[in-house]
């Protein structure tokens, strides 16, 4: 597991900030939130099992050994407690990450995402598409998602951001996203994680996203017991790519709201 370091902040700047991708792409997503993001807190990424560099002795298929490997990159660089932000496929294991190491998690950004499980239709497309990139050992069966991430305003109005995603998504190995396809299909409802969950949550969801939309997000912020909905306008699952400074504003706060927490 690689841990990347954004910035690397000081003593006293505040709790650092933990970023972890989503699907299927890695690190380099975060990259434009990451440098709008307020204030000198240091500021982490990770590439989760199934990434380039990232394939050799891959355990079993699941977001909790994801989970694993992002815990055991933090420990290993003296992170003990950090604010988490996960996108779609991210926060799936960053949910998991607050079940299994509830102390690592002060705070979680649930960024275009959902805490409950797949329907048995998108578990049963998973697999089926876990199966076409394995067998034809290419990323084929994802390139569409370059268009379907993002919302209407970015495809009519900003293309460029849908060719970076693009760029990204051929990056990745076929292996690794079966293994993420895979892992994302036995994924628990994690609602409960949620309630139980102490610290503060920002839901971060683009108004266009149609994904995982607003009605998702809504059932997370009924959930957790100190949660701020934040709609980014403009902006379909990838929020993070089409409006980083809105992404970057809400983690920010959030960031805050934790630094608060624990003083």
């Amino acid at each position: 597991m690689t841990l990347h370091t954004f910035r690397e902040g000081s003593p006293g700047d505040g709790l650092p900030v933990v970023l972890v991708h989503g699907f299927p792409l890695d690190h380099r997503m975060w990259l434009a939130v990451a440098a709008a993001l307020p204030g000198t807190r240091a500021v982490h990424a990770v590439d989760l099992p199934g990434t380039p560099g990232h394939l050799a002795a891959l355990p079993e298929p699941s977001v909790e050994a994801s989970a694993a490997s992002v815990a055991a990159a933090l420990a290993q660089a003296g992170i003990g407690r950090a604010v988490v932000a996960g996108m779609s496929m991210g926060g799936y294991v960053a949910l998991a990450l607050a079940e299994a190491h509830p102390g690592l998690v002060a705070a979680l950004a649930l960024v275009d995402t959902k805490s409950t499980a797949d329907p048995d239709d998108a578990r049963a497309n998973r697999l089926r598409i876990a199966d076409e990139a394995e067998a034809a050992g290419s990323v084929a069966p994802v390139r569409p998602m370059a268009t379907t991430l993002v919302g209407e305003s970015t495809r009519a109005g900003r293309p460029a951001v849908s060719e970076q995603i693009a760029a990204w998504i051929e990056d990745q190995s076929p292996a690794g996203v079966a293994w993420s396809q895979r892992a994302m299909a036995a994924r628990p409802d994690r609602t409960a994680v949620l309630r139980a969950f102490a610290g503060p949550v920002a839901v971060v969801v683009g108004d266009e996203d149609d994904l995982t939309p607003i009605d998702a997000a809504e059932h997370m912020v009924a959930a957790a017991a100190d949660a701020q909905l934040v709609v980014v306008p403009r902006a379909g699952h990838m929020a993070a790519a089409e409006q980083p400074e809105a992404v970057a504003a809400a983690l920010g706060d959030l960031a805050q709201r934790a630094d608060a927490a624990v003083r």
